[in-house]
């Protein structure tokens, strides 16, 4: 299993391009699920499920950052700090996803994809936290 990229200039791991991965699919995810969301209900108030459309955005977008701040961190104290970090934000990825599968939305299949990534990024994750 390959672990660090091959660029010698900037090294990254699989689990930043996973987590890269991870933010083109939940942004496409985003943009096909919002207009479904953004239509208002009878009683004239709006879906408060497409709060969790920028929610998955974020959470994705802080991943790539605080790997990478991870990866090239010095002290072993910040980068723990780190790897916590990218632990809760995976925690609320999937919870985040899990809320909008009870959307009415044709975009929740879409969904199921994207939580298995976040399953192969947990994988990645253990072992990229041990070999930090």
């Amino acid at each position: 299993m390959k672990y660090f990229s091959g660029n010698s200039d900037k090294r990254n791991s699989a689990l930043y391009f996973k987590a890269q991965e991870i933010m083109q699919i939940s942004r496409r995810i985003s943009d096909y699920i919002i207009p479904d969301l953004a239509v208002l209900n009878e009683n004239g108030t709006e879906d408060n499920r497409i709060y969790f459309t920028g929610d998955i955005i974020r959470n994705s977008h802080s991943l790539i950052l605080n790997i990478s701040k991870a990866e090239t961190e010095y002290f072993q104290d910040s980068r723990m700090k780190y790897v916590a970090s990218v632990s809760r934000l995976t925690e609320r990825l999937y919870k985040s996803c899990e809320r909008l599968e009870y959307a009415s939305s044709n975009g929740r299949d879409f969904l199921i994809i994207l939580r298995k990534e976040i399953q192969k990024f947990r994988k990645l994750q253990r072992v990229w936290r041990l070999s930090l």
